[in-house]
């Protein structure tokens, strides 16, 4: 059964009259938390979409670079973004749902946030409210401020490109140090490890993108400290 079917079947369940956030409460062990973890982008995506006043066509095309969605089941993702985005339930409410759904901390909960930057930025700007409503759904998903500030270095035009922060590590610290942090991202963000913690296929190409910046940055980090 492929995510999108079961992704259907959730949604027979919200046309029954099951509350939205009710169906992100009985989705919280694999599979059916990667279904949660698909519905929880496009949910807290479709709120997202609205932070600067518009919804734009790229944004909502966004999702295309998160998640494979066959031509058949299009619709099905179309309804999930517009239920969302018409439920009365703050973005907040959202979040907490999904953080409930995963241990404090669950590298899954960066994997959503790198989805929803992808949306953020999607229209080629970064709104500071988009950057509030960001910062909000992060402090509830439990992550860091050197963990958020590596989001924005990657994907905000015209952010700096910091090899630390991308490494969530100060400027200062050692080689050996730097090392760590390095192999335990990368560790963290093999498809088999994001594949292990419920997120579905159709997002592996995110730890793949994040692999590519994290070689990078350990590359300039070597470089710069053998300066």
């Amino acid at each position: 059964m492929s995510i999108w079917s079961r992704i259907t079947a959730a949604l027979a369940a919200l046309a029954a009259g099951e509350p939205f956030s009710a169906v992100l409460d009985r989705m919280r062990l694999a599979p059916e938390r990667s279904v949660a973890f698909t519905i929880g982008v496009i949910a807290l995506g479709a709120k997202l979409a609205k932070a600067d006043g518009q919804v734009t066509r790229s944004e909502v095309a966004a999702f295309r670079r998160v998640f494979t969605i066959p031509p058949e089941e299009e619709a099905n993702a179309a309804r999930v973004f517009n239920l969302a985005r018409q439920d009365v339930a703050g973005y907040d409410a959202y979040a907490r749902k999904i953080a409930a759904m995963f241990p404090p901390r669950d590298p899954v909960l960066r994997d959503l946030m790198e989805g929803l930057f992808y949306v953020a930025v999607a229209d080629g700007c970064f709104h500071p409210k988009e950057e509030v409503f960001l910062r909000d759904v992060a402090q509830i998903f439990g992550l860091s401020d050197a963990c958020f500030q590596a989001l924005i270095t990657r994907f905000v035009p015209g952010a700096a490109p910091d090899p630390f922060a991308l490494l969530e590590v100060p400027p200062d610290a050692s080689l050996e140090e730097v090392r760590r942090a390095y192999r335990r991202m990368v560790r963290e963000s093999h498809p088999d490890a994001l594949r292990a913690r419920g997120v579905p296929d159709e997002a592996v190409r995110l730890a793949e993108e994040r692999l590519a910046a994290l070689n990078s940055a350990w590359d300039e980090v070597q470089a710069l400290k053998a300066a």
